[in-house]
């Protein structure tokens, strides 16, 4: 599931979704506080499963685990459900389920989802998983995209731009649109790192921000 974390960053970042991931060290108690300390939009849980005793190897599918007193949580989760439905080899086995038993989605803050994808002790279910790392993040990708209201914007290898305005500044806003909340004020000749494009917006990083500017004022 590092390993899919891993994957999943190039397409968060070239989709303007500003991140903190836990690291392997951590604990699901760990990760849980660090996340309440700070000010998310969303608590994403990565997790393989385990079939009870007495049925190891047997068991198959993917379920997105959401609390049920959280509505937000419960959209997350079928969007993601919905999403791995795509690429899953038994659709009808991906499916979204509600619990209180589960730390990682009644404890967080934000909305929360903790998916397991796969079980690790059927054969092939763990070579679906390895064999598809890039193909779960981009469908988890597609469904964060779609949750916080974003185009989806596949990775592009990062390059270099500059900042030109005649006058004033560029703005750095939430989304690809005149509308889009303004996250910073980028001054002529700022440089910039470009992660994605999309109809003549530019996903770009800025200092610790990252979000959308207007292509025609960044020269690559």
């Amino acid at each position: 599931m590092n390993l899919l974390a891993d994957a999943l960053i190039p397409y968060l970042v070239s989709n303007g979704i500003q991140y903190k991931r836990n690291r392997p060290e951590m604990t699901a108690g760990s990760s849980i506080r660090e996340a309440n300390q700070g000010d998310y939009d969303f608590y994403l849980a990565l997790h393989s499963n385990g079939a009870p005793e007495g049925r190891y190897g047997e068991e198959r599918g993917i379920i997105a685990f959401y609390y049920p007193k959280s509505a937000q949580g419960q959209r997350a989760a079928e969007l993601i459900a919905a999403e791995l439905r795509k690429i899953y080899p038994l659709p009808n086995k991906v499916t979204t389920r509600s619990t209180t038993t589960l730390g990682e989605v009644r404890q967080p803050k934000a909305p929360a989802v903790l998916v397991e994808i796969g079980y690790h002790d059927n054969y092939s279910d763990a070579q679906w998983v390895e064999g598809h790392m890039d193909a779960i993040a981009q469908q988890l990708a597609r469904a964060l995209t779609e949750f916080f209201g974003l185009p989806f914007i596949y990775p592009m290898d990062p390059i270099a731009g500059t900042v030109a305005v005649s006058y004033g500044t560029l703005n750095l806003r939430s989304y690809p649109a005149p509308t889009g909340r303004i996250l910073a004020n980028l001054p002529n000749g700022a440089s910039v790192t470009i992660y994605g494009e999309w109809q003549g917006w530019y996903v770009v990083h800025y200092g610790d921000q990252v979000g959308y500017a207007a292509a025609a004022f960044i020269d690559t």
